[in-house]
């Protein structure tokens, strides 16, 4: 299994109403990848946020492989969302990939 964790900054340009409608169209539109990408298992987007956080929304993922990780990001339906919901909005970016061995 491949976990796939990213931290996404909001550009500061947003308010907090809008970050707001930002995350949680965001949430809505990742979280909906699921079961209609061939090896993507899990999504959760997390948009509830603590004062002490320096991050705006966190995706965690699961993959059963590294080959479903590489396919999903450049899936089209994948693509349509991170350009439509998640990329304009976004200043900065940070990913973490892992292998869980079972």
């Amino acid at each position: 299994m491949i976990k796939h964790v990213i931290l996404w900054k909001l550009k500061e340009e947003y308010s907090d109403e809008e970050k707001t409608v930002i995350c949680a169209n965001a949430k809505e539109a990742l979280e909906g990848l699921v079961g209609r990408i061939e090896g993507l298992t899990t999504v959760s987007v997390e948009t509830r946020r603590l004062p002490s956080s320096s991050a705006d929304l966190m995706l965690y993922s699961e993959f059963e492989t590294q080959e479903h990780l590489s396919a999903y990001q450049k899936n089209p339906l994948h693509c349509d969302v991170a350009n439509t919901y998640v990329r304009p909005f976004v200043c900065q970016r940070l990913c973490l990939d892992s292998s869980i061995e079972e």
